[in-house]
C-alpha cells in the first residue's frame, strides 16, 4: 500500500499533458473540471489551464482568496472551497469570475474581515447558489454578505450563530426558492423578514430556538421544516389565499395541540413525533382554555377540526406524544392517508364512536409499537380495509384463537374464541395484511389459526419469552408467509406447518436441540440459528440449492455430526 502511494504522483504526472498539467500533482483534471480535494493547498493553485467551469478545492488549508492568484478563471462558473481556513475574500479575486454561478464557501472563517468581504460579494451578481454555512456568522453579518446578491436561487446558512432574522436580510434577493436557516440560535423572525421572498419553496428553520410561529405568511413555500425547535404554538396567517404548502416538518418541538392549518389543503406529509400533543378528540379541552401564553390562541374558533381540509394527506407522523387513546374520529377527512404512526404514546384504548358511524381509513402502514394495548376490538380491522402493515410491537396484545373453516370477521366476529372479558386480538380474515409485527408483547402462547385468512408475507413474534407454538398456530400461511422472526423466545421446542414460500427465518436466541419440524418442505435462503443448543443441521440438505446465507454461532456442535457442512 505506501509503495503505491509513492508511486501515484509519478502516475498521475506521467498522465497530464504538458498544456493542462496542474500545479499540484494529486489534483484530477478532465478539459472542463479540476478536483483538488483534500490535497494539502495552502493558496490557490495557477496555471490550472484555461476553460475551466468546475473546480473543487474542499479540504484543504487554503486561508485567502486573492486577485494575484486567480488569472485565467474567466470562464469559472462552479467553485467550492468548502472546509478550508478561509478568512479574506478579495474584490479583485471576485472580480476575475464573472460567470460564476456557485460559490462554496461552508465551513471557514468568514466572521474574520465580513466588511471587506462583504463588499467584496456585491460583485457576485450572477451568483445563483451560495454556501456560507459554518462560518460563525451572526445576524448582522449574513445580511451583509448577501445585501446586494439580486440574481440568489439558493443559500445556505445553516450552522452560524444567529440569534434573529432581521427584517431588510432578504430585501434584495427576491429570487430565492431554497433557503437553510438550520442550526442557528434563532428567536426571533422580525416582521416582514420573509416578504420579499415571494419565490421561495424551501425553507428550513430546523434546530433553532424559536418558541412561536403566528401569521406565518409565506403561501407559495411549498416544505417547510422547522423541527427541533421550542414551538408551542404555530398559525396561519388570517386570509384567504391558499397555500401550497406539500411537507410540513413539526417535529422535536412542544406542541401542545395539533396545528391549524384551515387552508394547506394541498399538504401530503406531517410530522408531528415528539410533542407533547395529549388528544386529538373532539370535545377534548385545548390547553389554551387554562392558559394563554400567547395573545393569537385568543381567535381560534374552538369548534374548528383542525384536519378538516386536510384531504391530501398522505403520510402523519404522530409518534411520541402523549395520546391515551387512538382516536378513529379525527381522522375521518383523512381520505388519502396511507401511512400512519402513533408509535411510543400511551396508548391504551381506541376511540369507539366510530363503530355507529362505520368509519373506514385508507391507512395502509400502521405504526403502533411501545404503547400499552391490551386488546383491539372485532371491528378494528373492519374499519382498516386497506391496511398492509402494521407493527404492534412493545404492547401487551394477545391473539385470538380462530376456528380455521370459519369466515372469522365475515361472521360478525362470533367465531373467534376470545379470553375472558375480550382481552385477545383477533388477527384471522384481515384480507390485505401482509405484514405484522407483534415482538415483545409477552405472548405466552400462540393460539391455532391465529392468523388463519390473513396472507402474512413477513411476521414478527421475536421477544416473547418462552413462547409457545402448538401445532396449528401457523395454519393458514402455508402458501402465503415469507419472512419469519422467532428470535430471543427461549423457546424449547417450535412446531412448524410446511411453509412453502418461507425464505427468511430467524430462530436465533432460544433453547432449540432441533429444528423445527415442517422445515425441510421450505425454499430457505436465510437461516440464522445463533444461540441454542443444536448440535446438527439435519434439514440441511433439503436446501442445498436455495440457502444463501446461515447463521450458526453459539451452538454445541457435534465433532462427529458435521456432514451438513459439506451440503
Amino acid at each position: 500500500g505506501c509503495f503505491l502511494l509513492w508511486l501515484l504522483p509519478s502516475i498521475l504526472r506521467a498522465r497530464a499533458s504538458p498544456e493542462t498539467r496542474p500545479s499540484s500533482p494529486l489534483c484530477q483534471q478532465s478539459p472542463t473540471k479540476v478536483s483538488c480535494k483534500g490535497v494539502g493547498l495552502r493558496k490557490f493553485p495557477k496555471e490550472l489551464g484555461q476553460g475551466i467551469k468546475y473546480l473543487e478545492l474542499s479540504n484543504n488549508f487554503i486561508q485567502n482568496l486573492s486577485g494575484s492568484n486567480m488569472p485565467g478563471f474567466g470562464q469559472l462558473e462552479y467553485l467550492d472551497v468548502c472546509f478550508n481556513q478561509l478568512e479574506s475574500v478579495s474584490a479583485a479575486a471576485l472580480a476575475e469570475l464573472p460567470r460564476l454561478r456557485s460559490l462554496l464557501l461552508g465551513s471557514n472563517h468568514l466572521d474574520q474581515n465580513y466588511l471587506a468581504n462583504g463588499e467584496a460579494f456585491h460583485l457576485l451578481r450572477n451568483i445563483e447558489v451560495l454556501d456560507l454555512s459554518v462560518n460563525n456568522l451572526e445576524s448582522h453579518m449574513a445580511s451583509w454578505y448577501i445585501s446586494n446578491l439580486t440574481s440568489l436561487r439558493v443559500l445556505d446558512l445553516s450552522g452560524n450563530v444567529m440569534t434573529k432574522l432581521l427584517a431588510g436580510t432578504f430585501r434584495n434577493s427576491p429570487r430565492l426558492r431554497q433557503l437553510d436557516l438550520s442550526s442557528n440560535y434563532i428567536m426571533e423572525i422580525q416582521e416582514g423578514a420573509f416578504e420579499p421572498l415571494e419565490e421561495l419553496e424551501v425553507l428550513n428553520l430546523a434546530l433553532n430556538s424559536l418558541h412561536c410561529i403566528t401569521g406565518f405568511s409565506l403561501t407559495q413555500l411549498q416544505v417547510l421544516n422547522l423541527s427541533h425547535n421550542a414551538l408551542e404554538l404555530f398559525s396561519e396567517e388570517e386570509g384567504a389565499e391558499p397555500y401550497l404548502l406539500r411537507v410540513l416538518d413539526l417535529s422535536h418541538n412542544r406542541l401542545l395541540s395539533f396545528p391549524e392549518l384551515p387552508r394547506a389543503h394541498d399538504l401530503t406529509h406531517l410530522n408531528l413525533s415528539n410533542n407533547l400533543i395529549a388528544s386529538l378528540l373532539p370535545g377534548s379541552p385545548h390547553p389554551w382554555e387554562f392558559v394563554l401564553p400567547y395573545k393569537e390562541m385568543q381567535r381560534f374558533n374552538r369548534t374548528v377540526r383542525p384536519v378538516a381540509t386536510l384531504t391530501h394527506v398522505a403520510d402523519l407522523d404522530l409518534s411520541d406524544n402523549r395520546l391515551e387513546l387512538f382516536p378513529f374520529p379525527f381522522f375521518h377527512s383523512l381520505g388519502s392517508l396511507h401511512s400512519l404512526s402513533l408509535a411510543r404514546n400511551c396508548l391504551q384504548d381506541v376511540a369507539r364512536d366510530s363503530v355507529a358511524n362505520g368509519t373506514e381509513l385508507s391507512v395502509r402502514s400502521l405504526d403502533l409499537r411501545s404503547n400499552v394495548l391490551r386488546a383491539l376490538p372485532h371491528w378494528f380491522f373492519d374499519s382498516l380495509p386497506h391496511l398492509e402493515s402494521m407493527d404492534l410491537g412493545s404492547n401487551s396484545l394477545q391473539p385470538c384463537e380462530s376456528q380455521g373453516s370459519d369466515q372469522g370477521r365475515d361472521l360478525g366476529g362470533d367465531s373467534h374464541t376470545s379470553a375472558p372479558g375480550d382481552a385477545c386480538t383477533p388477527f384471522s380474515n384481515v384480507p390485505r395484511l401482509k405484514h405484522l409485527s407483534l415482538s415483545r408483547n409477552n405472548i405466552s402462547r400462540l393460539q391455532p389459526h391465529a392468523f388463519n385468512q390473513t396472507p402474512l408475507h413477513s411476521l414478527d413474534l421475536s421477544g416473547n419469552r418462552d413462547l409457545s407454538m402448538p401445532t396449528g398456530a401457523l395454519a393458514g400461511l402455508e402458501l402465503s408467509l415469507q419472512e419469519l422472526s422467532l428470535r430471543d423466545n427461549q423457546m424449547d421446542e417450535a412446531a412448524l406447518p410446511c411453509l412453502g414460500t418461507l425464505r427468511v427465518l430467524d430462530l436465533s436466541g432460544n433453547h432449540l436441540s432441533l429444528l423445527p419440524t415442517g422445515l425441510s418442505c421450505s425454499p430457505l435462503e436465510s437461516l440464522d440459528v445463533q444461540n441454542n443448543n443444536l448440535q446438527a443441521l439435519g434439514a440441511v440438505r433439503s436446501w442445498s440449492q436455495s440457502l444463501r446465507a446461515v447463521s450458526v454461532a453459539g451452538n454445541p456442535w457435534s465433532c462427529c455430526s458435521l456432514g451438513w457442512l459439506d451440503t
